[in-house]
């Protein structure tokens, strides 16, 4: 018999594919959404889950959720989680991020003072490694004691969120665990990260739609490549094998800059030998979270799980999914 888990933001990227999984390990799934959400990602799953509206800025809604479901789990994936939305819209961002989880946490409080007392879920809180901002090379791999230096109102908003689940533990007991989550990507993001970005450019040039030129941004930036096939897996491990109180740096194990991941896209193609890079200074951050390399050896202490897609692998896919989607 599996878990009641409560998922935020069911729509989204990693909470569709978090679901997909949990369902296939025999739990059950309840999801909030907004009523404007996109839901195409859980098309094939929606008649297996219990599906909920709430908002992360309307506190009664998360009470009525939390309160008629009682989830021995709630995973809070929900966010406004595209950096470059938050520059164009950074205070709905701090807001989503740092008082939608805030309303989060304040639901479960009220409910335990004022409906049911012995009501103590695990609660994982999702961050994010974008708060420790741009590291200098003396200082990787990145621990979870890093200094936190946020570089665009996604972080500032995420560094409220981890403000707040070490609050609500330390000060009300809450069962909180906190994942800070380095690059993660796979099939069915439809976010314009560098990743999709390129391999949607890609499957266009192949489908003679874009001229054979990928624009890109900076190409020097380091980053530890993760499916989120092994990002979800490592999420429902932690649900049993996290301890509470902790925070937990998480990501893939292999290593690339984001020019070398292109060049692996591009090798891919048929078109490989008339594709031609262009540099975009409009998608070039004035500062850059640039050394993302991250130590998973605290994670790994406590939790059986190993990051088992490749590079490789993932890029493929990724690739193959954009040529069936464009």
């Amino acid at each position: 018999m599996g878990d009641k888990i409560l998922i935020t933001g069911i729509g989204g990227f990693v909470a569709s594919h978090l679901a997909e999984y949990c369902l296939s390990q025999g739990d059950e799934v309840i999801g909030t959404y907004r009523w404007n959400e996109d839901l195409s990602r859980i098309k094939k799953i929606e008649n297996k889950i219990k599906m909920v509206p709430a908002d992360l800025l309307d506190l009664s809604s998360l009470i009525r959720v939390i309160a008629d479901n009682k989830p021995q789990i709630i995973s809070h994936l929900a966010a406004q989680s595209f950096v470059p939305d938050s520059f164009s819209n950074p205070i709905v961002t701090v807001e989503t991020n740092a008082v939608g989880t805030m309303n989060l946490l304040e639901a479960i409080r009220l409910i335990r003072e004022y409906i049911d007392k012995n009501y103590d879920p695990v609660i994982h809180i999702c961050s994010t490694s974008e708060i420790y901002g741009k590291v200098d090379e003396d200082e990787i791999p990145i621990t979870e004691e890093h200094p936190m230096r946020p570089a665009n109102p996604y972080a500032i908003g995420k560094l409220g969120t981890d403000g707040a689940a070490y609050f609500y533990h330390k000060y009300y007991g809450f069962r909180i665990i906190t994942t800070r989550m380095f690059t993660h990507c796979g099939v069915g993001r439809t976010m314009m990260s560098a990743e999709n970005s390129f391999a949607k450019q890609i499957a266009l040039i192949e489908k003679g739609k874009q001229e054979p030129i990928v624009s890109h941004g900076n190409l020097d930036s380091v980053r530890t490549w993760a499916d989120v096939r092994d990002a979800v897996k490592a999420y429902h491990q932690m649900f049993k094998f996290g301890k509470v109180g902790e925070v937990y740096n998480i990501g893939g194990n292999s290593v690339k800059t984001i020019g070398e991941m292109l060049d692996y896209l591009i090798s891919l193609s048929p078109m490989k030998d008339k594709i031609r890079k262009q540099l975009d200074t409009k998608l070039v951050r004035v500062v850059d979270v640039n050394l993302q390399i991250v130590d998973i050896s605290k994670f790994q202490r406590d939790i059986p799980w190993v990051p088992e897609i490749s590079f490789e692998k993932l890029m493929q896919d990724l690739l193959n999914w954009w040529r069936d989607n464009v």
